[in-house]
């Protein structure tokens, strides 16, 4: 999926958490629960019971008094990838699921390399199917490969799909939505990870066709996943309401993610995966 010198720039990078989870096993984000780990956080009185190994007398022979260190835990997290692999994920060129499938494996390998644990779900043909959680970089290649073997079709139902993937969860973390959300039950999916606490950010990926279309004339538009037919005479005033349509659709989205303090973005696959990771992801403080 990705050559080893575009590898080692993905290990430059690093995914921002909003809030520090609780982990199963210790890795590189800081975590707020008290333990003997291996950054000090803070002191506090010493009360009768208390390790004395954790006394810090330094502080003692200055002051006088005792207290005990408070160190933070670094533990690992769980990165939750939910992508949409429906039938309209394989229009344009690139098509949009080769441009999500290959920006997920880039997010999850810089999960992996931060030691973090990752684990997703696909929605498509009107079903859910998941991936085990891995966590060390040596599994990076069972990433890609998971990725490689999806054929996107049928419906994603997203609003159910999520909402069953939540419910199912057994750590709650950060969750990153990809896909070009035209299934009209998103917010009903995006509410169910709002829900459960889920620190989400959505990666709305369309294709500049369907932003910006060039069509002229009378034609037959086909849904590529109900197979519904319309008839459309495509001139410049229809194109400009379509456009203005959707930069609404898109306003209403990152509206309804803001309100939830989620993290929305806005791609369209005519930017290079390279610009998107290294620049444009980086200023809306998905990676640093």
């Amino acid at each position: 999926m990705f050559d080893e010198a575009f590898l080692r720039r993905l290990e430059q990078l690093a995914l921002v958490a909003r809030q520090v989870r609780h982990g199963r096993t210790q890795g590189e984000r800081r975590s707020p629960k008290r333990g003997r780990s291996v950054e000090f956080a803070d002191y506090r009185d010493y009360v009768p019971g208390d390790d004395l190994r954790m006394v810090d007398w330094n502080v003692y022979a200055r002051l006088g008094r005792l207290f005990v260190k408070l160190f933070a835990e670094e533990e690992d997290t769980t990165v939750h990838f939910l992508l949409d692999a429906s039938e309209s994920m394989r229009f344009g060129q690139p098509r949009k699921w080769d441009y999500a499938m290959r920006l997920a494996g880039a997010l999850g390998y810089i999960a992996l390399v931060g030691m973090d644990r990752i684990t997703a779900a696909v929605m498509h043909e009107g079903r859910l199917t998941t991936m085990p959680p891995i966590r060390t970089k040596r599994q990076a290649l069972a990433w890609f490969d998971w990725l490689q073997a999806i054929r996107p079709g049928g419906e994603a139902h997203l609003g159910p799909a999520m909402r069953e993937y939540a419910a199912r969860a057994q750590a709650i973390g950060p969750a990153v939505v990809i896909g070009d959300l035209l299934d009209p039950s998103w917010d009903e999916g995006l509410s169910a990870l709002f829900t459960w606490r889920f620190e989400v950010t959505v990666l709305h990926v369309l294709s500049p066709e369907e932003v910006n279309p060039d069509l002229e004339g009378d034609l037959e538009l086909i849904d590529s996943e109900t197979g519904q037919a319309v008839e459309i005479t495509a001139d410049y005033d229809l194109l400009m309401r379509y456009r203005d349509r959707v930069e609404a659709w898109r306003t209403q989205i990152k509206d309804f993610c803001a309100q939830r303090e989620m993290n929305y973005v806005a791609i369209e696959t005519s930017v290079s995966l390279e610009a998107l990771l290294f620049s444009h992801l980086r200023v809306r403080a998905v990676l640093r």
